[in-house]
């Protein structure tokens, strides 16, 4: 699949998700996340803080949580595993932030299926989010 993903499929839009209100009041991702385990936003932040820090398995860790617990959410909210997930609905950032931060933690790996396969699902979801959250 390439492009915008299965432009056929409606626009999958997550429910608020009220971990995000922490994290930008400051709040410790770890506390947000043990708060909040179902919160992609909150996974996604302990995995760019830890590649931020240099270490990747860590980040691979909380990006493969936060992409798992996004999938699960993006299920509940009617996605059939392709179709749009865009980057403009604030609810969707933090899964596409697990999924962006998961390909860098797997490439930084030497995980290279896993690295192409999850850059490919979040240029499927959203090519802005591939554009804002590129380096």
């Amino acid at each position: 699949m390439t492009g915008f993903g299965n432009l056929l499929a409606p626009p999958t839009k997550l429910p608020e998700d009220p971990a995000v209100a922490h994290l930008a009041a400051g709040d410790d991702p770890s506390a947000v996340a043990a708060r909040h385990p179902a919160s992609s936003a909150a996974w996604a932040a302990l995995a760019e803080a830890a590649l931020a820090a240099g270490r990747p398995v860590e980040g691979y860790a909380y990006a493969r949580t936060g992409y798992h617990r996004g999938l699960d959410a993006l299920r509940r909210a009617g996605w059939k595993g392709q179709g749009p997930v865009p980057w403009s609905h604030e609810p969707n950032r933090g899964f596409l932030r697990a999924v962006h931060a998961l390909s860098r933690a797997a490439a930084a790996i030497n995980e290279d299926d896993e690295a192409t396969r999850t850059a490919q699902l979040l240029a499927d979801s959203d090519p802005e989010a591939v554009r804002y959250l590129a380096p």
